[in-house]
């Protein structure tokens, strides 16, 4: 058994390990955004539902010898095609540049064509194991359950969940987390071709019975083939804990950042669901099941009603308790229905094909038919219903108190979807424009249209507020939101032209925007200056631009605008290969997707990208404004490794403003000393890393997790302040762009 044991156990946590890693890799080419996984998790379910539909046929019409036979040859090529492409690309799993996306026409379709040619022959080859491999077990010790095969499968599809945001993320490479994963690969092929010679040595020596038909022999009188209504049920079921799990990752990870720390956890989760249901009917109780989904339900309306101001460690708690439940009472439900031993096979099929419907409905419907996240609510009702369903069955010689108690909770399950389909619909009442695409929701909310002077126009992207512009003339020019004139980028603009001044030069600049919103940074921007926006979206950009009416930033604005469509750190690479460069006075990242800060633009490569695009005296500008993650170390590690200094500058809430935290990278020391700097009302703290930083995020490692804001000073992280005397200012005037 031992051999079959760690082929079974290796495939697992080999399947559930390479997920994570390949949507590090998918994600900076696909704007960092939820979407992306979610498309992932579309490929990996019809990946595996093919593995599932492989082991089942090979399993019932193909002899023994045959099967060993051809599951060697298939061994061989995902081996021979790890290798060519290792040879030929310099690594097995890494994708070339040439699946870069060059628009944003059928993200989701190029992102699993990229996934199939990667690593779709080895991970298919893995997913067929678990079936094939237990099937084999069978045959080949008959009388001996090959159950704990599958509960073996299991941990080992745990550990590598659990074990890679924790254990792996932050400490190895991408390129070497690919070699690894690659080795092994290599080492589960040997347990699979020593349970093949296992199988095929009892085949030879007559132990096993050779023609298929006695395999399959015929079902009992009392197991009939599962009908039509029954299968159906099967893919319901299945599908609404696919959905419920991918909407519930959609939740987490767009409020904090895409990654496989916010990714894990929810699927670790459904496993967990999985594993409990399927072990032991008793590990299921309708009853108890209800009333905890009662109570998650309650917890989630909470966590809608508070919104990103809701702690992120509770956020989490209530929306894996929401899942936790909701998933069970649907695989609970999955195992009630479970046919005769005769027709497993066919039964995890069909529960594959209701897990790749979910994916479906999550990564292509969702989006275009629904305006919000609408999947979420609606797979948490679906989960009351398939609770209320069970609960409608009564049970036998049930007695009164029973029966009031079960007529109760059918009663609390009914309000407590009903409130939150409110809170989620009530939301709505403002919102006047509305359209979801890959990259999320974009709202725009009517606020105070009784109130001349307070009505405004709203920009929300997700749960988050990015922009507002009022209607009313005298204050339609206004800065809003992050942008007013003590913010970081008021500052650091009002400081480049107060120099440029002082020295005798234009005080025009040249401005460069990663990220538009409704255009509210424009408001800082005066005649003679030129600004390029880059943004990814193209719905924010035609709002932007004056669509709908609502926004006119870019219309009002005397500086020359000019905005470029696409990835801000690909369109970038582009311009610096291609073209001259770009010598922005100001270059400031301001991109969100609704409070997540795509991880792909705050590493050290990216940071030298944008360094090589700023004039010799030019300043990088970050917006790190977040609820959950402190990304003030981080900038300052970049601060260190470029040669640069480091200005944190947080301004309040005002009436017109929201507060906002902005680190500011200058080539000069005396820059955060200008008298812009000594006179305005914001916290400015010149700052400095004491000896090395803890972490710095680069492409091939970072981890959300090391960024999770937490209680400590400072002081504590090697950051001080820096409060020497600045030098004397430069002689030379600086060059300019």
């Amino acid at each position: 058994m031992v051999r079959y044991a760690l082929a079974i156990f290796t495939s697992a946590f080999l399947l559930f390990g390479i997920q994570p890693l390949a949507g590090r890799y998918a994600l900076p080419w696909y704007g960092g955004t939820p979407s992306v996984w979610t498309a992932c998790m579309l490929f990996f379910q019809a990946a595996l539902l093919a593995g599932y539909a492989y082991a089942h046929a090979v399993a019932s019409r193909l002899r023994p010898r045959t099967q060993a036979l051809l599951h060697l040859g298939l061994l061989a090529v995902a081996v021979a095609a790890l290798a060519a492409r290792a040879v030929l690309t310099g690594s097995p799993l890494t994708p070339g540049d040439g699946w870069r996306p060059v628009d944003d026409h059928l993200p989701v379709l190029r992102l699993m064509g990229m996934l199939a040619v990667t690593l779709g022959l080895p991970f298919f080859v893995l997913s067929t194991t678990g079936p094939l491999l237990q099937s084999w077990f069978a045959r080949a010790r008959p009388g001996r359950s090959p159950y704990a095969l599958y509960a073996l499968s299991n941990v080992g599809s745990l550990l590598a969940l659990l074990g890679y945001p924790f254990l792996v993320e932050p400490f190895v490479g991408r390129g070497a987390q690919a070699w690894g994963w690659t080795a092994g690969f290599g080492l589960f092929v040997l347990f699979a071709i020593a349970c093949a010679g296992d199988l095929i040595r009892r085949t030879a020596a007559g132990t096993l019975p050779e023609p298929a038909r006695e395999a399959v022999a015929e079902p009992a009188p009392d197991a009939p083939r599962p009908g039509v209504k029954r299968t159906l049920m099967w893919l319901g079921l299945s599908m609404c804990a696919s959905v419920l799990l991918l909407a519930t990752t959609n939740k987490l990870s767009q409020d904090v950042a895409a990654g496989p720390f916010l990714w894990v956890m929810p699927l670790a989760v459904y496993l967990v669901t999985f594993i409990l249901a399927f072990s032991r009917e008793s590990f299921y109780a309708r009853g108890p099941y209800s009333v905890a989904l009662i109570a998650a339900l309650a917890l989630v309306s909470y966590a809608q009603k508070e919104g990103p101001s809701l702690h992120l460690g509770w956020q989490v708690l209530f929306h894996a308790s929401a899942l936790f439940t909701g998933a069970m009472v649907c695989h609970g439900e999955l195992y009630r229905y479970r046919p005769a031993p005769r027709y497993l096979s066919a039964f995890y099929l069909w529960v594959s094909v209701g897990g790749v419907l979910g994916g479906v409905f999550v990564s292509l419907i969702a989006p275009a038919i629904f305006n919000v996240y609408w999947e979420h609510p609606l797979a948490l009702g679906a989960c009351c219903l398939v609770a209320l369903a069970g609960m409608l069955q009564r049970p036998p010689h049930e007695k009164t108190t029973a029966r009031v108690q079960r007529v109760l909770r059918g009663a609390m399950l009914v309000m407590v979807a009903l409130n939150l389909s409110l809170l989620v619909s009530g939301a709505q009442g403002r919102v006047r424009f509305s359209e979801r695409n890959f990259f999320g929701v974009v709202q725009v909310l009517e606020q105070d249209p009784d109130d001349p002077r307070e009505h405004q126009f709203t920009l929300r992207h997700g749960a988050i507020t990015h922009g507002w512009q009022y209607v009313d003339a005298k204050r339609r020019r206004a800065p809003t939101s992050y942008y007013s004139r003590d913010s970081g980028l008021g500052l650091a603009l009002t400081e480049q032209r107060r120099w440029r001044d002082a020295l005798g030069l234009p005080t025009s600049l040249r401005v460069g925007m990663l990220g538009l919103g409704v255009g509210g940074s424009a408001a800082l921007l005066e005649a003679g200056d030129a600004v390029r926006f880059y943004e990814i979206n193209p719905v924010i950009i035609a709002l932007a631009q004056g669509e709908g009416g609502y926004f006119s930033y870019l219309g009002d604005s005397p500086a020359k605008m000019e905005v470029v469509e696409g990835d801000a750190r690909i369109s970038l690479e582009q311009e610096l290969a291609h073209g001259p460069k770009n010598l922005f006075d100001v270059l400031a990242l301001d991109v969100f997707s609704s409070d997540a800060i795509p991880m792909h633009l705050v590493t050290h490569e990216a940071l030298a990208l944008y360094r090589q695009h700023l004039a010799p005296h030019g300043v990088l500008a970050l917006h790190i404004s977040n609820q959950y993650l402190d990304l003030v170390p981080i900038s300052l590690a970049h601060a260190k490794a470029l040669g640069l200094f480091a200005t944190l500058v947080v301004s309040e809430t005002t009436e017109d403003t929201l507060s906002s935290s902005w680190v500011l990278l200058s080539p000069d020391k005396e820059f955060a000393w200008g008298s812009t700097f000594r006179k305005t009302g914001s916290r400015v703290r010149r700052m400095s890393l004491r000896g090395e930083p803890d972490y710095v995020w680069t492409d091939e490692r970072s981890s959300v997790l090391q960024a999770v804001r937490r209680s400590r000073a400072p002081e504590e992280m090697g950051i001080q302040k820096n409060d020497d005397p600045p030098p004397a200012p430069p002689v030379a005037s600086p060059e300019s762009p």
